[in-house]
């Protein structure tokens, strides 16, 4: 039996190779609906990816189709695929802008986003909620690294904020991260492209911002 990639790990990966323009190869990457339909939306936004194998993509986020992430059909996406908020983090740290609108995904209680957007307002970037066309507008100039005590510690919150925080200017500290192996892979990935991070896999992650990321060849944890 091969067990196949971690589905919450690679939603994060994929999102996290906008970080680098540099082409990134990706293995035991899982053949579900959730995976394959964001690797169709990296597709649609203008990151060039191949499928070089049974389970193994590349992407390579050289030039990104910003208009597309403003039309009616990229927010539609989004609001079917939970994973898309993990967008926010690498879009804002690149390109200092994102747009999403309310992910959708499985109803399985409380899943609110205050963490993720908390973290990322944090770090230095402006929320509006734009009540008419139900989306939320990130812009950031430049990102500088805080400290900051997470009000949950959430897995995706966590991963978020680490990926928006690997590019900003200073020193990121976070407290309450989540411990979860998907934050620990997630770094390890961050730190084979070139990001500085510490204490992955406790509660306290130290993260060093670098100017640019290059690519790497990484493997998802079963």
């Amino acid at each position: 039996i091969h067990p196949q990639g971690a589905k919450n790990e690679v939603l994060q990966i994929i999102c996290a190779t906008l970080l680098t323009a540099e082409k990134v190869t990706v293995h035991n990457v899982p053949n579900i609906l959730d995976v394959n339909n964001l690797i169709q939306l990296m597709r649609d936004m203008g990151v060039e990816v191949s499928k070089t194998g049974i389970d193994t993509y590349t992407f390579q986020a050289a030039r990104i189709d910003t208009a597309y992430l403003e039309s009616e059909e990229f927010l539609k996406k989004c609001s079917s695929l939970r994973g898309s908020v993990m967008l926010v983090g690498p879009m804002v740290a690149r390109f200092g802008k994102a747009i999403i609108s309310k992910p959708g995904g499985d109803k399985i209680g409380r899943r609110r986003l205050d963490t993720h957007f908390i973290g990322i307002q944090n770090l230095g970037a402006d929320f509006r909620y734009n009540e008419e066309a139900g989306t939320f507008e990130i812009t950031a100039d430049r990102l500088n690294g805080p400290y900051m005590l997470l009000d949950e510690a959430s897995v995706t919150g966590t991963a978020n904020i680490v990926m928006a925080a690997v590019l900003a200017d200073g020193e990121t500290t976070l407290e309450n991260a989540a411990r979860e192996p998907e934050v620990v892979d997630l770094a390890n990935f961050l730190i084979s492209c070139g990001a500085q991070i510490e204490g992955h896999g406790s509660s306290t992650i130290r993260i060093k911002g670098v100017s640019s990321l290059r690519g790497t060849e990484y493997a998802i944890m079963a």
